[in-house]
C-alpha cells in the first residue's frame, strides 16, 4: 500500500498534535498549519525571566486515560495540588478536601463551616458513587445541569454556594453551573481517581512533549488558513495547496462553507500578581464563596517567586463592564479584605475569549465514523465532545485513525 498520500492538519493544538502522532505511527507524513508562533492552541505558557505564566489557570488531571497514553508524567516534572481547597467566606477561612486521599484534611474538613456534617457525608457518598461508575455509564446517563444534579443529590444551598459553585465555576468557566451533569461526573471521577497537577515548566510543557514526539511532520507556524475545500487549503497569503486528506482540529466553520454557526466559547480573565504574603499552602487552590459575589473566583500561588515576593494567579469568570484598571483595583481590594493578601503589583494579564468551548450535548469522544465531514475532510478537537484535554487527545486520535482506515480500506466502518 502506497503511503505517499498528502495529509494536512489545521491547528497545532493538543488535538492536532495527537492526530499527527497517530499518522506518523502508521507511516504517513503530515503537514500542520498553525496560525500562531508555536504549538499548544489553548494549552500555552509564556516564559518571563524564567517564570512560567500559563494562559489561564489550567491543570492536568493525571487520571485522564488519554493523557496516560500520550504523556510521560515523569518528564513533565509535575507539581501536585492537594485534593482539597481553601475557602474564604464571611471573613474566615476553611479547608475542605478528600480525607480518604489526604489524611491531613480530615479534621479541617469535618469542622469546616462550608456545609453541614450531612453535606460532608454526602460528598463522600458522591465520591464513592461516581468513582465506581464506568465511563459508559457516565456518558450515557440523561443530562441535566450540574446545579440541578447537586440539588437532586440532596446537597444544601450552603455547601453548593461555599464549595461546589466556586470550585466548578473555575473548571466550567460559568457561574450558574448549567454545564452538563455528564461532564460534572466525569471531572469528579477524574479528581477522585487521580491528582490535579501543573508541570514545573507550565502547561505548555504538555504541548511541547507531544510536539517532541513528532519526527517526520512538517510545521508551518504563523500561517493562517483562510479556506478548506475538499482537497485544497487556501492560506491568508493567497497560496493554495492540494492535499488528499485534511484534518481540521479547530472550529471548522471558519474554513468550510455551509456549516452551522461558529463555535461558541466561554471566556476567562487571568491575573498574575506579585504579593507580599502567603495565606494558604501553594498546593491548595483558594476559592471565594459564591455568597460573597466577588469578582475573584479562585486563586493559587505559583512555586516561583518574583523579586523574592510571592506570585499569585487569580481567575475572574464573572461578566462585568469594568475596564482592566478598574478590575485590578476591585480584585486587589477583595484579596486584601477577604483573604488578607497584600498585592504589590500586577505582573501579567490575560483576557482569554476562547478559553473553553460551549458543548450542548456532552460525549466522551467522537467515534471514528463521526469524524468525517466531507469525502476528504475530517474533524478533531475537544469542542466535539466535552471540552477537556482528554477529549482533545481522543478526538485527534479518532480523526487520524479514520483517515488511515479510509486510505487503507477505502471506507469507514460504521459505528467505530
Amino acid at each position: 500500500m502506497s503511503k505517499n498520500q498528502k495529509i494536512a492538519v489545521v491547528g497545532a493544538g493538543v488535538s492536532g498534535l495527537v492526530a499527527a502522532i497517530n499518522l506518523e505511527k502508521y507511516g504517513y507524513q503530515t503537514t500542520v498549519f498553525e496560525a500562531s508562533d508555536r504549538v499548544g492552541g489553548r494549552v500555552k505558557t509564556d516564559y518571563i525571566d524564567g517564570i512560567p505564566f500559563d494562559h489561564g489557570f489550567q491543570v492536568l488531571l493525571t487520571a485522564y486515560p488519554a493523557a496516560q497514553k500520550y504523556l510521560d508524567y515523569d518528564l513533565l516534572d509535575l507539581n501536585y495540588f492537594k485534593p482539597g481547597s481553601a475557602i474564604f467566606y464571611k471573613n474566615s477561612k476553611d479547608k475542605i478536601g478528600d480525607p480518604l486521599r489526604d489524611k491531613s484534611l480530615l479534621f479541617s474538613t469535618l469542622f469546616s463551616k462550608v456545609g453541614s456534617l450531612k453535606d460532608k457525608f454526602k460528598i463522600l457518598k458522591l465520591r464513592n458513587q461516581i468513582k465506581n461508575k464506568s465511563l459508559d455509564e457516565i456518558f450515557r446517563a440523561d443530562e441535566k445541569t450540574t446545579m440541578q444534579y447537586l440539588k437532586d443529590f440532596g446537597f444544601s444551598n450552603q455547601v453548593i454556594e461555599n464549595f461546589f459553585a466556586p470550585f466548578f465555576t473555575g473548571i466550567f468557566l460559568e457561574e450558574d453551573l448549567t454545564t452538563s451533569s455528564r461532564k460534572f461526573e466525569f471531572v469528579y471521577q477524574m479528581f477522585s481517581k487521580g491528582s490535579a497537577v501543573i508541570p514545573t515548566k507550565g502547561i505548555q510543557a504538555i504541548s511541547n512533549q507531544l510536539y517532541a514526539q513528532l519526527k517526520q511532520t512538517k510545521f508551518h507556524f504563523n500561517t493562517t488558513v483562510k479556506k478548506v475545500n475538499n482537497g485544497e487549503i487556501e492560506l491568508e497569503s493567497g497560496r493554495k495547496e492540494k492535499f488528499d486528506y485534511i484534518i481540521i482540529s479547530t472550529d471548522a466553520s471558519k474554513f468550510v462553507s455551509n456549516l452551522k454557526e461558529n463555535q461558541a466559547w466561554k471566556s476567562v480573565e487571568n491575573f498574575y500578581f506579585e504579593v507580599e504574603n502567603k495565606v494558604i499552602d501553594d498546593s491548595l487552590i483558594g476559592l471565594m464563596s459564591n455568597r460573597l459575589s466577588t469578582y475573584v473566583n479562585n486563586f493559587y500561588y505559583l512555586k516561583e517567586k518574583s523579586n523574592r515576593n510571592y506570585l499569585l494567579s487569580v481567575s475572574v469568570i464573572k461578566n462585568h463592564q469594568l475596564n482592566k484598571d478598574e478590575l485590578v483595583k476591585v480584585i486587589t481590594n477583595e484579596l486584601n479584605k477577604i483573604a488578607n493578601i497584600n498585592v504589590i503589583e500586577l505582573k501579567k494579564y490575560y483576557l482569554i475569549n476562547k478559553a473553553l468551548p460551549i458543548v450542548d450535548s456532552v460525549s466522551y469522544m467522537l467515534p471514528k465514523s463521526e469524524t468525517q465531514l466531507k469525502e476528504n475532510i475530517f474533524l478533531a478537537g475537544d469542542h466535539l465532545a466535552n471540552g477537556s484535554l482528554n477529549a482533545a487527545m481522543l478526538n485527534g486520535e479518532s480523526a487520524a485513525l479514520a483517515v488511515v482506515e479510509k486510505i487503507e480500506k477505502g471506507s469507514l466502518d460504521i459505528g467505530t
